[in-house]
């Protein structure tokens, strides 16, 4: 019996032992980094699980162990609150204050604006992203599309990490800065002699009617041969720019134009008026930009998209025509 109760000695000591060595562990790996007080910039890019940011905590030197800010965000349901964003933190925060700190929300927010939108709805994107809502909302759009007037096309699709207090002039810069960039890349490569407003306007065009790098190409291809002919570019989305938002399909690209649509008078109607509208119609990412720039040669003069989006290319009007029979009037 005493050897019993001694084992069960031994086993209530180990236990202590364990509890007091995990409770040491964890006091001391919670506790900061150091005494600097310095804050510094700390980025969680979007779709970083928590196991990740508390590595890239480690690695900057904001926490002692990664380990243990996995621990703390599961054992507290704090895994979800960690937002992507650019935060201000310091080596002098304990691990509470760092996850506090991360679940507040950042003082930066990543802002992504997709190809093919018109500057309209680029606003939208920039509203929501920075979380903006009633009037500071309104004042937003308002200032934002006034000072982006003539700007069609120069709003560079990307994403972006933007202060919560970021201004609309400030917005607008960083995305003309990145198109300037990004066009100085295709300048430097460019094989047409179409002016930078033509080859803009003409990537803007490709944007919306192509969705693979190479249709990209083919849609360049052909627009350039239409126009290069004396034809009309013939371009529907074109038309859909020039109606505008339409209030039914809340949209500001209407499909299944009708007849009187496809009349509009509008010099941005290709249906109508032969040669490249007046200016973009939306704004383009690089890859329509570099097809714009670099049109394949080739003798396609149509092409039209399937009901699964694929592109068909004819050279004659009796292609055209066959390639509707099969891939659209099936």
């Amino acid at each position: 019996m005493k050897k019993l109760f001694a084992g069960f000695g031994v086993l209530i000591v180990i236990g202590v032992i364990a509890v007091l060595g995990v409770f040491i562990w964890w006091k001391e790996n919670t506790k900061p980094v150091s005494a600097d007080t310095a804050v510094s910039d700390f980025v969680v890019a979007k779709g970083t699980n928590a196991e990740k940011v508390g590595q890239q905590l480690y690695e900057k030197g904001f926490i002692k162990n990664p380990f243990a800010f996995k621990l703390y965000v599961q054992l507290f349901d704090k895994t979800q609150k960690v937002q992507a964003g650019e935060f201000r933190l310091s080596p002098s925060y304990s691990l509470a204050q760092v996850i506090d700190a991360l679940s507040k929300g950042p003082v930066e927010l990543w802002v992504t604006i997709p190809e093919g939108l018109r500057r309209e709805e680029v606003v939208e994107k920039v509203i929501t992203g920075l979380e903006l809502s009633d009037s500071k909302a309104d004042i937003f759009r308002s200032d934002f599309l006034t000072q982006t007037k003539g700007l069609e096309g120069q709003l560079f699709p990307d994403t972006y990490l933007f202060g919560r207090e970021a201004t609309p002039s400030q917005v607008i810069k960083a995305m003309q800065d990145n198109f300037n960039k990004k066009y100085g890349e295709v300048e430097k490569t460019k094989t047409t002699t179409l002016t930078k407003n033509e080859i803009v306007t003409l990537a803007s065009i490709v944007q919306r009617e192509a969705i693979t790098p190479e249709d990209m190409k083919g849609v360049a291809s052909v627009l350039m041969n239409r126009k290069n002919s004396g034809m009309n570019l013939g371009s529907d989305v074109t038309v859909e720019y020039a109606l505008g938002y339409d209030k039914t399909e809340k949209t500001w690209w209407k499909k299944d134009l009708t007849a009187d649509e496809l009349t509009i008078s509008s010099p941005y109607n290709t249906r109508k008026y032969i040669g490249l509208p007046p200016g973009p119609i939306a704004n383009p990412g690089l890859v329509a930009l570099q097809a714009a720039g670099n049109p394949p040669k080739t003798d396609y003069l149509y092409f039209l998209s399937d009901h699964d989006g694929a592109l068909h290319y004819g050279k004659t009007l009796a292609e055209h025509t066959r390639n509707i029979q099969m891939y659209l009037n099936q």
